[in-house]
């Protein structure tokens, strides 16, 4: 089978129902955040009646990383018939709530069944931000980052975990790159998030390209791009009606990608709604971007 041809299963990264309290409470200080309307277990029934092959969670849907917890997890998501993927930051800018050093987040990783950690690495940028690409201050974090990682290579390799790095909301694709190039291990790669190169004024599509080769995880967004008297501003929207070439980004990674998934996201908003109206319509973006991503996109049927 020619890599473009071969079906690629379907999860959703939790972060799609953050208004429901999961995933996590992005965009405010570190005292905020939205009350759980929903919870692992429920989530795990909706994501069987939508059709998904899995889900990529945090600690604030596990909310307690207790090991009888996430051994109930675990048994869970097999009953379910769905694969898990693990996502962490180091040290979040908002929600403390999903950090973890490396070595925790792989021992929790296997307890709960989950295949594969995904870092985001939290590198604060000097300013002004252009042009900061392998900048000196940057790049002694991300020798940090290294060091941590490659200490924890055996143990992974014991678990027999993937690991991914994202370009997050602070890091430039050639500095993923870098980072996965020097660890120099198949089983760590680059998570490419196909709307986070804007934060550092990186075109998508450019982003894309450079890190669909590295890629073993991938957080597919589609943002609308909205210019108005205030500015510019990405806004979350269901897949397929915001501003990037959905179809033309998975055929890329399709080709390039060594992944077998794609983890959709999106980063609803609750704008002018109150938080039950814009909870209700977060529900109804996700939906749509599934039927979207399944019939229009004709992303693999679901395998059970």
């Amino acid at each position: 089978m020619r890599r473009n041809d071969r079906p690629l299963q379907l999860g959703m990264h939790t972060y799609t129902l953050h208004l429901s309290g999961l995933g996590e409470s992005w965009g405010f200080d570190d005292t905020h955040a939205f009350e759980k309307s929903i919870n692992l277990m429920q989530l795990m029934d909706l994501a069987v009646e939508w059709g998904l092959d899995g889900l990529h969670i945090t600690n604030v849907d596990l909310e307690t990383l207790d090991p009888a917890h996430l051994a109930e997890v675990k048994a869970a998501a097999e009953d379910h018939g769905l694969y898990l993927e693990y996502n962490v930051s180091f040290d979040a800018p908002c929600d403390p709530r999903v950090n973890s050093n490396v070595h925790d987040a792989l021992v929790n990783a296997k307890a709960m069944g989950a295949d594969l950690v995904k870092f985001s690495l939290d590198i604060e940028r000097p300013k002004p931000l252009y042009g900061t690409c392998f900048h000196p201050e940057v790049m002694s974090q991300l020798a940090a980052r290294y060091r941590e990682f490659k200490e924890n290579i055996p143990l992974m390799e014991e678990l027999g975990l993937q690991v991914s790095i994202e370009n997050h909301c602070d890091t430039y694709a050639d500095e993923v790159i870098w980072l996965v190039k020097q660890l120099n291990h198949p089983d760590i790669g680059a998570c490419l998030d196909t709307i986070n190169s804007l934060c550092v004024l990186e075109g998508p599509e450019a982003c894309a390209q450079k890190m669909a080769p590295y890629a073993n995880c991938c957080h597919f967004c589609d943002n609308k791009l909205v210019i108005d008297p205030d500015g510019t501003h990405s806004i979350g929207v269901a897949i397929g009606d915001g501003d990037i070439d959905c179809a033309k980004i998975l055929k890329m990674l399709k080709e390039e990608a060594p992944l077998s998934r794609i983890t959709f996201e999106v980063e609803y908003e609750i704008g002018e709604d109150t938080l039950e109206v814009a909870r209700e319509k977060e529900i109804e973006a996700c939906k749509k971007s599934i039927n979207y991503l399944r019939n229009v996109l004709k992303l693999g049927v679901r395998g059970r």
